[in-house]
């Protein structure tokens, strides 16, 4: 099972000595497999070897990994997963070397799900790799569905498609999603993946997770949380990325984060987690109470805009900004770290507007880590239907499909101007003057941890300036092999490719010594000063209940006004439903 990575734009993969972090989809299928071959799926005379790869830190040479199974004996399917639509010009690639090898190949993952769920035809670049021998896994793997490729694999009868789409399996009493521990050692810290529900009840229309995984959520069990954890704390593994579109949704979040507190609190299990949730969240009782006692420390929380007219005509209808202020707030007086993403690029977006918008984000929000996105008809969502139904330009290259790339144009801005409108937000929010705002916000409270803060800006800033990745795909001493470049590309000449390398490697990491140096002196000026507990802005003001008209994010952007309005009139609906209630009662 390889999880393959994607080309950088020279046509090289984007490789690391250490990755960020393990891929689920791989710790999913393994833990599928790993049960197929426990319960001797293919008999009882037939044994089962597993092999994984996770291409953002390991290389994959299919020479290589051919000679080995010709010198073990046996059979082999070659298993690319995970693979999102960014991804698919690497896995074909990897594929056909694979097939010239003699080997069965097949691909899965959002990329091949999402264009069977949303496309009435299969796009060309699939049709072909098909018919050179390919196959496609559409659809979730659980229910032993395994069993199946297995079979056909060892018979020599892959089918072309297996297509799981209409049929969304159940989560509880799924194996354990794990990798092998060795596969950790190689990303950045002691952390695994794993999901405790898939599927999502909103309708954005930027978002393939809807087409894919489903609208009706399905969900493990406190049961099967409990085994992964222990599995995974069994081979030293106590640091977890629960990959939930949105947990705040799962409607067995409570039983799930009582048995984390139990695990934590009366077993002693030193365990961390990061969560993604939506901006309503804080709504919830108790969720942030029992999320932070649980082990949360991080959570990712899906802004994607200020602007309330840019989130309607996404559908993105369950972002309130009049929550944003008092829903960071709250994180933050429980110690999480905040994170969250910002798309660049709604119809009603211009430069000057965007860059508003940025700078109203650090005077307001008390917000540490921002990523932004640009706008991408990824395929599988909505928007990528609509452009193609119409015939709109969409760049041809998938490669580019990785929210740091634009791959389609702007009405109202040029090329130019949304790229550099991008540019620009990355370059104000981690700006030496916000980091200090951030670390001083941090430093202002007991549990606000201002060295992981400083990590965490530190590592988002340094990708995007220095190694021109977004930080999800960012890692430590990137790594290229000049034999692996894209297929299409030149081999370059050694004389060329290794000194460019080994300057290339030299020069940034004199840009992180000297960023890290400079940003760590604020830190130490921000850490000594005497007067760090009492610091105060605007973001981490109290809240009176009444200034919520005053802020920039209302008065200033689209929508905001009537977004106020909205909030009172609901307010005071709910205020007359509990005054009836009480009556009644």
């Amino acid at each position: 099972m390889i999880k393959p990575t994607h080309y950088d734009d020279d046509g090289y993969p984007i490789q690391w000595l250490r990755s960020a972090i393990p891929s689920n989809t791989l710790a999913s299928l393994n833990g599928l497999a790993e049960a197929a071959r426990d319960r001797k799926a293919l008999g009882e005379d037939t044994r089962i070897h597993l092999h994984t790869y996770d291409e953002t830190n390991k290389r994959v040479r299919p020479d290589r990994i051919a000679r080995k199974i010709r010198r073990s004996g046996g059979k082999a399917l070659i298993a690319l997963v995970g693979v999102q639509s960014n991804q698919f010009p690497r896995a074909t690639d990897l594929a056909r070397k694979f097939v010239k090898e003699g080997l069965p190949t097949a691909i899965g993952g959002f990329h091949v799900s999402g264009c069977i769920s949303m496309l009435d035809e299969m796009p060309e670049e699939m049709v072909e790799l098909q018919k050179e021998g390919v196959s496609y896994f559409a659809g979730e793997a659980e229910d032993r569905r395994l069993d199946m490729v297995f079979r056909d694999a060892v018979a020599g009868a892959l089918k072309p498609l297996y297509n799981f789409m209409a049929d969304l399996p159940s989560l509880e009493g799924e194996p354990t999603p794990i990798l092998p521990s060795k596969h950790i050692q190689f990303t950045a810290g002691s952390h695994s993946s794993f999901d405790l529900g898939r599927g999502c009840p909103f309708q954005c229309s930027f978002c393939t997770i809807i087409n894919v995984q489903g609208r009706k959520s399905r969900f493990r069990s406190a049961d099967d949380l409990e085994q992964i954890i222990r599995d995974n704390v069994a081979q030293g593994i106590d640091r977890f990325f629960i990959t939930d579109d949105n947990f705040a949704r799962n409607r067995e979040w409570e039983p799930l984060f009582d048995r984390l507190i139990e695990l934590r609190e009366k077993d002693g299990f030193d365990i961390k987690f990061i969560i993604q949730v939506d901006t309503l969240c804080h709504r919830i009782e108790n969720f942030i109470e029992k999320a932070t006692r649980a082990g949360v420390n991080r959570v990712f929380i899906g802004l994607e805009n200020i602007n309330p007219d840019n989130l309607m005509a996404a559908k993105k209808r369950q972002n309130k900004i009049t929550e944003y202020r008092e829903m960071l707030q709250k994180w933050r007086a429980h110690g999480a770290t905040t994170y969250a993403g910002y798309i660049i690029g709604f119809p009603g977006d211009t430069k000057a507007s965007v860059l508003r918008d940025v700078e109203i984000i650090k005077r307001e929000l008390p917000l540490d880590l921002l990523e932004f996105f640009y706008l991408t008809p990824l395929p599988g969502s909505e928007d990528h239907k609509v452009l193609l139904d119409k015939g709109i330009w969409m760049d041809p290259d998938l490669n580019k499909y990785d929210l740091n790339h634009r791959v389609s144009h702007h009405p109202k801005m040029s090329d130019d101007e949304w790229e550099e409108a991008y540019r620009s937000a990355w370059a104000s929010y981690y700006s030496d003057a916000h980091i200090e705002t951030v670390l001083r916000r941090a430093a202002a409270h007991r549990r606000g941890r201002p060295g992981n803060k400083l990590f965490l800006m530190m590592w988002f800033k340094l990708m995007v300036e220095c190694e021109g990745v977004h930080p999800l795909e960012g890692g430590y001493f990137r790594l290229k092999h000049r034999t692996d470049r894209r297929s299409g590309l030149p081999r370059e000449n050694p004389l060329v490719f290794y000194p460019r390398f080994a300057f290339d490697s030299l020069r940034k990491h004199w840009a992180y010594l000297s960023s890290v140096w400079r940003v760590y002196r604020i830190y130490r000026k921000v850490k000594a000063d005497p007067a760090r507990r009492s610091y105060s802005d605007l973001a981490i003001a109290p809240l009176d209940g009444n200034d919520t008209e005053d802020l920039a994010m209302i008065r200033e952007t689209r929508g905001g006004a009537e977004a106020v309005a909205k909030q009172l009139r609901d307010a005071a609906i709910r205020k007359r439903g509990k005054d009836r209630a009480a009556a009644t009662s």
